[in-house]
């Protein structure tokens, strides 16, 4: 059964490492929580380990930048491992050809620039639909004004001639201050249902586990168990469903995407109203907060 707990704090003992989710948990989209902050500075200064563990589809650099623009404190985390990390492996690797169309806005043209050392000398091409082997999605073009159906035709076309996509981030939406809008995952999704083939490397498919698995065991020289690590997240599908994938205890902030079920006080979830919402969800957390403390 699913604990409501006040503060992280009076479950940190048991946790040594934090896979902790950033939009709808750290932050807004626009500005940081101060209290998420407060929590994972206190975890650290325990002695714990903090991973941002993110479906942002760009890689770690990029994501650390966006951190420090808005404000949150470098020591509030020791590592940032990304969705769009896991993807650009798989994408080097030729998950998807090696000329691609890029279905996603400029801001992550990162994606396609910041390589991994390793790969320095590897080359993607960017190329029109018509050209391409394969898409990499990182979004739509324009996040605040498009919708997947928007890109039904392309998407069409994509499909009749079998390319593949590979989504850079699986989560479906996210909230941007007070505003919802589509992600990566959301296009894939349709692209899926109308017969296409989609290929998923962040919460909760394994890879981008494994990839912070093996930063965290280079930053610490030992592989973390899973007894001791609590993932943090506001999405059922997402964070709480790919940890109990991985064997990892979960803790669910109740005033994320969710919010409107549980009642009025964000802070404070209806008891009640949250095991009549998880009994119908794909997996159940250890833990539930209202936001993350």
């Amino acid at each position: 059964m699913t604990e409501i707990i006040a503060s992280l704090a009076g479950i940190a003992p048991r946790y040594h490492t934090l896979f902790c989710d950033l939009w709808g948990c750290l932050h807004n989209g626009k500005a940081p929580y101060p209290a998420a902050v407060a929590a994972l500075r206190s975890f650290r200064a325990r002695g714990g380990r903090v991973v941002l563990l993110t479906n942002a589809p760009r890689p770690a650099r990029f994501v650390a930048a966006t951190l420090d623009r808005m404000g949150v404190p470098r020591d509030a985390w020791d590592l940032v491992v990304s969705s769009g990390d896991a993807a650009q492996y798989a994408m080097l690797h030729g998950a998807v050809g090696h000329r691609v169309w890029h279905l996603g806005p400029a801001k992550d043209d990162g994606f396609f620039t910041d390589y991994p050392p390793e790969f320095a000398g590897d080359h993607i091409e960017r190329v029109a639909l018509d050209q391409a082997e394969g898409i990499v999605c990182t979004g739509p073009f324009d996040e605040l004004a498009e919708v997947p159906e928007d890109y039904r035709d392309r998407l069409l076309a994509a499909r009749d001639r079998g390319l593949k996509l590979l989504c850079a981030n699986p989560d479906l939406v996210v909230d941007m201050g007070d505003r919802r809008i589509y992600c990566a995952g959301a296009l894939a999704a349709l692209y899926s249902e109308m017969g296409g083939e989609s290929l998923y490397f962040g919460k909760p498919h394994a890879p981008i586990y494994d990839l912070a698995r093996r930063e965290l065991a280079a930053l610490t020289g030992s592989e973390p168990d899973a007894a001791g690590i609590l993932a943090i997240g506001d999405g059922i599908a997402t964070d709480i469903l790919g940890a109990a994938s991985e064997g990892i205890d979960a803790l669910f902030v109740t005033g994320g995407l969710a919010a409107d079920q549980f009642g009025d006080d964000v802070e404070n979830p209806s008891p009640a109203r949250l095991a009549a919402w998880l009994a119908a969800q794909p997996a159940a957390p250890a833990h539930a907060i209202g936001r993350l403390r």
